[in-house]
C-alpha cells in the first residue's frame, strides 16, 4: 500500500483529491484543497484510529487482503482465524443496535475488530449477506466484503458531513441489483 499515509507526500500532491461539503453559503463547498491541505506536511498527530489518506488501488489491496483471510501475493501476515475474528460481531445482544454519537441506529448490524459486520439482513434494510464486514471513513468513504458472494465494493467520495445523502444505501442497493 504505497499510496496510504497519514499526509501526503509533496511529489503525490497532484493526485490529491478535493474535500467539498456542505457550509451555510453552499452544498458543494471545497473545505480542503491540495494546495492548503492539513494533510500537507508536518501532520501535528498520527492517530491510529483516524486520519489516514488512500487510493482505491490501496483500498482493493487492503480489501483483497483481508478477503484472502490474512494473505496477499503469497505473503501471509494474519493468521487466517485472526481474520475470521476481526470480521465477526462482537458486540452482545443487549448492546444492539448500536448508534454512534447520537446517529440513528444501526439495525442489524454488529461490530469485530475494526469492522462493522452484517449479522441481520432484514433488520439491517439494505441488500447485502450474513457476515458482509466494512468500515466507512471521515469524508464518505466506504468499503465492503461479502465472502459469500466473492465481493469486494468501494466508494470513494470526498463530502462532508459524511452521510449528508443516503449515497452508501444506493451504492450497496446497485451493486446487489447487479449480481446475477
Amino acid at each position: 500500500m504505497v499510496d496510504t499515509a497519514f499526509e501526503i507526500a509533496p511529489a503525490k500532491l497532484g493526485r490529491f483529491c478535493t474535500l467539498y461539503g456542505k457550509t451555510p453559503e453552499s452544498n458543494f463547498a471545497v473545505l480542503d484543497g491540495p494546495d492548503s491541505s492539513e494533510y500537507l506536511p508536518p501532520v501535528p498527530m498520527h492517530s491510529g484510529g483516524a486520519g489516514l489518506v488512500s487510493t482505491t488501488d490501496d483500498y482493493l489491496r487492503f480489501c483483497r487482503f483481508i478477503q484472502n483471510k490474512g494473505e496477499l501475493d503469497g505473503v501471509r501476515l494474519l493468521g487466517r482465524k485472526t481474520v475470521e475474528l476481526m470480521t465477526s460481531n462482537h458486540l452482545l445482544p443487549n448492546l444492539l443496535p448500536i448508534a454512534f454519537e447520537g446517529a440513528v441506529p444501526m439495525f442489524g448490524t454488529g461490530f469485530g475488530l475494526g469492522f462493522s459486520v452484517n449479522i441481520a439482513i432484514a433488520q439491517n434494510g439494505v441488500m447485502g449477506s450474513v457476515g458482509h464486514h466494512g468500515w466507512g471513513g471521515y469524508a464518505e468513504t466506504y468499503f465492503w466484503i461479502d465472502p459469500q458472494e466473492e465481493l469486494i465494493a468501494i466508494l470513494m467520495t470526498q463530502y462532508l458531513p459524511s452521510q449528508t445523502y443516503p449515497i452508501r444505501k444506493e451504492f450497496r442497493t446497485a451493486v446487489y441489483q447487479a449480481l446475477e
